[in-house]
């Protein structure tokens, strides 16, 4: 694979030109990394507000509120104590931003500018890739979503699409994650505060590397209906960063002791969960899953679509079909399943207060999972890119 330092000047403009990738790590420039002691309050290091007052740990009003005033290196420093105490599972191994134009493995240096669209008005798209055994699964599909949703965004994509490609794969081998996940963002830029993203001189990508060390977890699960209004379909089939109503959905089903909620559209059919697919298996041994055209175009949903074939050779489905379904057909269905990059394919066992199938993980949601596993780790190599470490 060519050097990043063959990498030609983005679109939009010269200064934007990526430096020379060595085998080191890029860090930020002019950012310390030492640790310095963090400086007491002091009146050389404060700033006082124009009232003069502040509250006191009991919440009563003080004559002087004080608030210190910082240098950078003290910033990163205050940002890996507050961190140390924050348990997660959760690691960021490595991030590329084009604002600074390379790539770091330094936590508290993987930061994006406040006045960047994407953070106050939620001008953004992004996409996930997963790594598995040291490959990018499914990039190139996920990478084809992501620039349909940058356009729909009109958002002016500052590098072509091989640039981007190959932007990923180094971020990954960089980071030496063999297994968790890959996600980027784009965004129209940062320049200012305003509405309209004309103050914005050039669009910003980013992109993370994170290694998740939760045990998986394939046991069937409970959702309830979301009474989240979902997202029209002009929205919904873009992957744009506003996914305020998917974690008020999220969290209403934490609310009701579930894992997931799941919605319907305007017409009372299926259409999905939060951040994932959903899909069934009737009574006639049918794999059913919702028509793409009023929600996201999930990857790793058409890619199960690809391998029940599969199944379907074998016996153990009689065929494969997308369609609207009913909130009735569905909660009456043998089978429920949800699909996603992150919960790969995974069983529910009760949808609001009925009992899908026997209560049990399914038989076919099972060989599902297996397959796709299987397809991750041994897959083509039109699914499975090869990261250089």
């Amino acid at each position: 694979m060519a050097s990043l330092s063959t990498i030609p000047k983005p679109i939009s403009d010269a200064s934007f030109l990526l430096p020379k990738l060595r085998d080191s790590v890029i860090f930020l420039k002019n950012i310390s990394i030492s640790r310095p002691k963090i400086r007491p309050l002091t009146r050389s290091n404060i700033i006082k507000n124009s009232n003069q007052t502040q509250f006191s740990s009991e919440g009563q009003c003080s004559p002087m509120f004080e608030v210190p005033v910082l240098s950078s290196s003290e910033v990163i420093q205050r940002m890996r104590t507050s961190r140390e105490g924050h348990e997660t599972k959760q690691l960021y191994l490595a991030m590329y931003s084009s604002v600074f134009g390379g790539i770091t493995t330094d936590t508290d240096a993987m930061v994006v500018p406040m006045d960047d669209h994407m953070v106050h008005r939620g001008h953004g798209v992004f996409d996930t890739a997963a790594i598995m055994d040291g490959c990018l699964y499914e990039l190139d599909e996920h990478l084809d979503r992501f620039l349909r949703s940058a356009t729909m965004a009109k958002i002016q994509i500052p590098f072509d699409r091989e640039i981007i490609r190959r932007i990923l794969i180094r971020t990954v081998s960089v980071s030496k994650c063999r297994k968790g996940s890959l996600r980027y963002w784009l965004s129209a830029g940062p320049g200012d505060f305003q509405l309209s993203p004309s103050g914005c001189p050039r669009a910003a990508l980013y992109a993370i590397v994170i290694q998740d060390q939760s045990p998986p977890d394939h046991r069937g699960i409970r959702v309830v209906t979301s009474s989240v209004p979902i997202k029209p379909p002009q929205f919904a089939v873009m992957k744009s960063v506003n996914y305020l109503p998917n974690a008020l959905s999220k969290m209403e089903a934490e609310e009701n002791d579930a894992d997931a909620a799941i919605w319907l559209d305007g017409d009372g059919f299926v259409a999905e969960g939060p951040n994932m697919n959903v899909a069934f298996v009737t009574k006639e041994k049918e794999l059913l899953m919702p028509s793409f055209d009023k929600i996201l175009s999930g990857c790793t949903a058409k890619r199960v679509l690809v391998l029940a074939a599969k199944l379907v050779k074998e016996g153990k489905l009689r065929g494969i079909r997308v369609d609207n379904v009913s909130e009735e057909d569905g909660k009456r269905a043998e089978e429920m399943m949800l699909i996603g990059s992150g919960v790969l394919v995974r069983s529910v066992v009760q949808w609001d207060e009925e009992i899908i199938g026997d209560g049990r993980e399914g038989p076919v949601t099972q060989a599902l999972l297996n397959l796709l596993l299987e397809d991750m780790k041994s897959g083509p190599a039109s699914v499975r890119v090869r990261v250089p470490y």
